[in-house]
Formats: C-alpha cells, sequence, structure tokens
C-alpha cells in the first residue's frame, strides 16, 4: 500500500523537478567562466567593469607576499641576532709568526760529546693563530697573551676583509691579556659589559675564528650560542697564568677562538674567550672566559706602560696545608697555606702575623693552596689593603695586609 502511494506521488512531482533541474541547469551554464555564454575578456583575465587590471591585481599579491615575508623576518629577529649583527663588525682573526726554540738530541750522537755540550737548539719560525676584538675606534684591540705575547710579527684580519699589521701595545702573561694597536679611524668596536651582573643561565654568544675560518675563508667571526654555565670558577695555573673567577659556558669554543668576545644578548663583552677543557682538541662544553672587569685594570695598565705593575712585596712565606698539618692543627680539611716565616720589618710582620698562622680567606676568596694565594695577590697593586682570614690557635680572626712597592 505504501509503495503504491509512493509511485503516485512521484507520478504527480516528476513534471516539476524535471522542470525545476532544466532550469538549473541553464543559469549554472549562462554564468560559469569559460562556458560559451561567459564573455571573452572575462575569460582571458581582463577586468570587468570597476575592477583593478590584471597587472594591478599581481602587483598587489606581490605587495601582499613581501608585507608577509617582511612580516615574517621581524618574527625571527630577536635579541641574540640584533647582538650578533651589532659585534660581528668589532670581531678580527689574528694571525701571528713566533719565533720558537726547540732542543734537538740525536741517538746517534757520542753521549760523551753531548754530556760536555748539550742538545742542539734550533730556532724556527712558526704561525699560530687567534681571536681579537676592537675596543676604541682609533684601533686598540683585546686578545689573549698566549695568542700575541710572543709574537715577532701579527697580522689582523677585519671583518671588512681588510688586513693590517698590528703593535703589540703590551701583554701581562700572568692574566694572560695582551694589547694591539692597528692604525685605524671611526672603527666599529664594542661594547665593555660588567662581568659581575653575569646571570647563570642566561644566554651568551661566543665570536672569534676558530681553525682560522675568519680569515683564510669567509672574512667573517663565527658565532656560537650558548647559556652561562657557571661563574667565579678558579682554573689551575698553566705555564705561569693564573685564570680566576673564570666565566664558564657551553657555547662552542674551539682552537682559534682564544681572545675572541664572550658576549650578552645586549651585545656587551662580558668575557674573553680562552681556556678549554677537552679530551680531543675539539668542544666538548667545557669553555672558559675570563672576566671583562678584570681585563679593563689590565687593559688600563698596559696602556699607560705596556706592562703590568707588580713590583710589591709581603714579607710571608708560606707552605700548603697537608693532611699531616691539617690534623695537628684540628682541621676538618687540608686547605689553606700555613706561613712559615715573617720577614722583619715587611708589611706582613706590621699586618701582625705569626708562623704557624694558616690563611684560609684573601679578598673573600678561598685559599686552597700556595697557587690560589698567588693568584689573588697577583691582582694586587702597591697599596692595596687586602683582607685575610687566618686561624690561630684554633680561632679565626682577620688579618689587613697592605702591600707595599718593593
Amino acid at each position: 500500500m505504501r509503495a503504491k502511494s509512493f509511485g503516485y506521488l512521484m507520478l504527480v512531482l516528476g513534471p516539476f523537478l524535471l522542470l525545476a533541474g532544466g532550469w538549473a541547469g541553464y543559469t549554472i551554464g549562462r554564468t560559469s567562466p569559460g562556458s560559451p555564454s561567459t564573455p571573452f575578456a572575462e575569460q582571458a583575465g581582463e577586468p570587468l567593469a570597476g575592477e583593478p587590471s590584471g597587472i594591478l591585481r599581481a602587483g598587489m599579491v606581490q605587495d601582499a607576499r613581501d608585507s608577509l615575508n617582511q612580516a615574517a623576518g621581524k618574527s625571527r629577529q630577536n635579541a641574540i641576532t640584533r647582538a650578533v649583527t651589532a659585534a660581528s663588525p668589532t670581531v678580527v682573526g689574528i694571525n701571528v709568526i713566533e719565533i720558537r726554540q726547540y732542543r734537538q738530541s740525536s741517538p746517534w750522537e757520542d753521549p760523551f760529546f753531548r754530556y760536555f755540550f748539550g742538545d742542539r737548539v734550533v730556532t724556527r719560525p712558526v704561525q699560530e693563530l687567534g681571536s681579537g676584538f676592537v675596543v676604541s675606534p682609533d684601533g686598540y684591540i683585546i686578545t689573549n697573551d698566549h695568542v700575541a705575547g710572543n709574537a715577532k710579527e701579527i697580522t689582523v684580519t677585519l671583518a671588512n676583509g681588510e688586513k693590517h699589521k698590528a703593535e703589540l701595545v703590551g701583554s701581562d702573561q700572568i692574566t694572560d691579556i695582551a694589547l694591539l694597536k692597528i692604525d685605524g679611524k671611526d672603527l666599529p668596536y664594542l661594547r665593555l659589559g660588567n662581568s659581575d651582573d653575569v646571570i647563570i643561565g642566561e644566554w651568551v654568544i661566543a665570536l672569534g675564528n676558530p681553525f682560522g675560518l675568519f680569515s683564510e675563508v669567509s672574512d667573517k667571526p663565527t658565532v656560537t650560542v650558548g647559556v652561562v654555565s657557571a661563574r667565579d670558577v678558579n682554573l689551575q695555573p698553566q705555564e705561569g697564568r693564573y685564570y680566576r673567577g673564570m666565566i664558564q659556558t657551553d657555547a662552542a669554543i674551539n682552537s682559534g677562538n682564544s681572545g675572541g668576545p664572550l658576549i650578552n644578548s645586549l651585545g656587551e663583552v662580558i668575557g674573553v674567550n680562552s681556556v678549554i677543557y677537552t679530551p680531543n682538541q675539539g668542544n666538548i662544553g667545557l669553555g672558559f672566559a675570563i672576566p671583562i672587569n678584570r681585563v679593563k685594570r689590565i687593559v688600563e695598565s698596559l696602556k699607560r706602560g705596556g706592562k703590568v705593575e707588580r713590583d710589591f712585596w709581603t714579607g710571608l712565606e708560606v707552605q700548603d696545608v697537608d693532611r699531616r698539618i691539617a690534623r695537628y692543627f684540628g682541621l676538618e680539611r687540608a686547605e689553606g697555606v700555613i706561613v712559615a716565616e715573617v720577614q722583619r720589618k715587611s708589611p706582613a710582620e706590621r699586618a701582625g702575623f705569626r708562623v704557624g698562622d694558616i690563611i684560609v680567606e684573601a679578598k673573600n676568596e678561598k685559599v686552597q693552596d700556595q697557587s690560589s694565594l698567588i693568584g689573588i695577590l697577583e691582582d694586587a697593586r702597591p697599596g692595596d689593603l687586602i683582607r685575610m682570614k687566618v686561624i690561630r690557635e684554633r680561632k679565626e680572626i682577620d688579618v689587613n695586609l697592605k702591600v707595599e712597592k718593593r
């Protein structure tokens, strides 16, 4: 019954549905692009009345794309890229020639001859490379002593590819800082920041000349980025150089980066890249920079006289505290130095030092051994007052030592 009703319904509505479908097809055919009824000018892409031309429409599309690209470029800019852009023109590659002496011995030489005359000494020029950065518009450049301190010839390559012969103004082996000078005017230079404000975990950027890529390949410094891993790190002395209060970073520092700047995200120098710890001559994320506040004082001395004046004395003779001494004096750890002698009429005697005093701290820094105490004293100048913590008769007291010109 239901099927019959549905059949009658379709018989009645069928003609109306066919008529509606035909009208819809006719309308679509008249208005579809590319159909015979569509005007030729519209099919060809030419404008209808009141619309912009095809060329103008293409220009509008290109402008929109340019705006999008510009917006995308701005979104990629950040503090790091801005700091790199500002700092890169100030970084230089340094190539030096040193004259080194080598001892040569031959297994075929007569031992009797060698006993009386010794080994042969051979003098040979050696090429080395490193990094540096300009700190004044007239061409002063900071680098490491181990890069340029013993150089006979120094060539500096600027970021624009220019090469200049450089003069060694002065160098300080103890702090591993050297100051160079090139002839220049209105050179781009880096601002020196405040290394006392360094924050552990903040972003830092190392720039330099690793493996000679700067001066030999691109004339542009290599950029690596990391964070401050630690600060106030004291390293063991190396070849008469005392690395104290160092800034540790995981920014990649490799051979040739020595002397280059470590900058913060504001583009300010906070340290001079100097030391890496590595088992394979490559970066493993343990790089160290000399804090710039220490460098500032050294650079001023080098500008004035080409060296750092350390002609002072204390009148103290000390030795390391070993386990036996620590046990005898009731110390928990074998740290510090014990006073073995106090010279008469010396600054130490006037300060009140006694034989047997154990120095455990100087200038608010822990004294581990003789090397650490020497490192602290090497930063002093004649007339400086150094406060020390001393253990005397198992009690801790303060002693103020004034270093005096020798």
